[in-house]
């Protein structure tokens, strides 16, 4: 039973991964987000059977049906990552599922939405190398307002305590330092603004953990790269909000807390 109440859930998440997929591509273009979709090179009105998450992609072998066109595999990634994460949100709530509707609910709508939003920083992150000003900003809002009913994957109305506060500002902190001493040539400020909203998500002790796992997963990332491609040199830039949203969603779902004694 749980095993298809996941799969139906990771359905859905790649549902909504493929509206996901609009906000990046749309965002700051002056277009809205609602209307038919269309094929980016020959503007063809797409039909139902072109729309269906990952399916389509693989049917039509990654080309446009009318042009011919490659179509971007962001498509089917960010469809199948937002998939995973609702997938995964269910597994974290699941006790939840079966003993509180509304409390799971509740958990789910509001952590799909920061997560889902974190998915579109970190690829709009990808793609452009900027954190747009608005999504850091509601992301902020969103996780200040949840410190006072969600607290590591529970529900329940708490005044927080005061490192629950300081936790946005401490986390933000080093890359505002970063920022400031190279003039934005190490670390952009958008990282700042993102480790805000993060450290009011997860707290202090989780959200240092997750920035322990970001720098790590960069810092491989990076060694690989100088050994393996010519495309990169030891001064290329490598957007970080991908790393910082993979080490907050590995320490909210797998509860990972490297800093016990915060």
């Amino acid at each position: 039973m749980t095993l298809t109440i996941t799969f139906v859930f990771f359905v859905l998440g790649l549902i909504i991964g493929s509206f996901l997929n609009v906000v990046i591509f749309r965002y700051n273009t002056g277009r809205t987000f609602g209307g038919r979709s269309a094929c980016m090179s020959c503007n063809r009105t797409l039909t139902w059977t072109e729309l269906i998450p990952v399916g389509s992609f693989i049917a039509q072998k990654g080309k446009c049906r009318g042009c011919k066109t490659k179509i971007s595999t962001q498509y089917p990634i960010v469809e199948l990552i937002t998939g995973f994460i609702f997938a995964a949100l269910f597994l974290k709530l699941q006790f939840y599922f079966w003993t509180d509707t509304l409390a799971f609910s509740l958990m789910l709508a509001y952590y799909v939405s920061l997560f889902s939003l974190l998915l579109v920083i970190a690829v709009y992150d990808l793609k452009h190398k900027i954190i747009p000003d608005t999504l850091a900003l509601i992301f902020g809002i969103l996780a200040f307002f949840g410190m006072f009913l969600f607290s590591n994957g529970n529900f329940y109305f708490h005044i927080p305590l005061l490192n629950d506060f300081l936790a946005g500002p401490i986390l933000a902190s080093p890359f505002a330092l970063l920022w400031l001493v190279s003039r934005g040539h190490w670390m952009g400020f958008g990282d700042a603004k993102l480790s805000l909203g993060l450290g009011w998500m997860l707290g202090l002790s989780s959200g240092l953990s997750a920035l322990v796992l970001a720098f790590w997963a960069g810092a491989l990332l990076g060694i690989l790269l100088l050994i393996f491609s010519k495309k990169y040199g030891a001064k290329s830039q490598i957007p970080f909000a991908p790393f910082l949203v993979i080490g907050a969603f590995l320490v909210f779902i797998f509860s990972i807390n490297l800093f016990p004694f915060f």
